[in-house]
């Protein structure tokens, strides 16, 4: 399916919604792939019914990675706190509080932080995206189990990593160190999400 049809993907959800029962849609795929922009657009047709809760939100803080091995893979899997969003998932679903807060992460700032993000119970929909809700290493398996549909987005890599590259050097980045970030680890963490892909419900193709 092409990106453009975003808003038929919006109605589907509004109409499926209706039955009073929360849908948790995963938005997966590759690093500068276009699950951010997908996600917004769902959350424009749909207005308040929606609510966006990123994976990136469970990013491990620099804090903890810098001066390890992880901090030069920052972005691959083991960075992230996958049992606190699996909690979150959790809740999300059960879906018993008033309000549930959830993190986000801030470019710029390339941390997580707490409790941005809220989501009452009156959410109808939620959309939460990140590179790795298909994986089945570990606990990762268990992340799919929380979703009532999960779509994969991607794009040609050319543009793919032309945008990372942008998208690095908008953050702070020097150019050539944008260059090489988006050539490494994101592609290298990319690889390993294409292969993720076959699990998809749906596959979006970006322009």
């Amino acid at each position: 399916m092409h990106a453009g049809d975003t808003a038929r993907l919006a109605e589907d959800l509004h109409r499926r919604a209706t039955s009073g029962n929360r849908l948790i849609v995963g938005l997966a795929g590759p690093p500068g792939a276009g699950k951010s922009t997908i996600a917004e657009g769902l959350r424009r047709h749909l207005g308040h019914e929606c609510a966006i809760v990123p994976m990136d939100g469970f990013h491990l803080a620099n804090t903890l990675i810098e001066g390890t091995e992880l901090r030069a893979r920052k972005g691959a899997i083991d960075t992230f706190d996958v049992g606190g969003y699996l909690s979150l998932l959790a809740r999300l679903r059960l879906n018993e509080e008033d309000v549930i807060y959830a993190p986000t992460y801030r470019r710029g700032l390339e941390e997580p932080i707490a409790a941005s993000i809220a989501v009452p119970r009156s959410t109808g929909i939620v959309i939460t995206e990140g590179n790795y809700l298909l994986a089945d290493e570990g606990p990762w398996g268990r992340v799919r189990s929380y979703l009532d549909e999960a779509w994969f987005v991607e794009l040609a890599a050319e543009t793919r990593i032309s945008r990372l590259i942008q998208r690095h050097v908008d953050s702070g980045m020097d150019p050539a160190a944008a260059e090489a970030w988006a050539q490494g680890p994101d592609e290298a963490n990319a690889r390993y999400v294409e292969a993720t892909k076959a699990s998809a419900d749906l596959i979006i193709t970006c322009p």
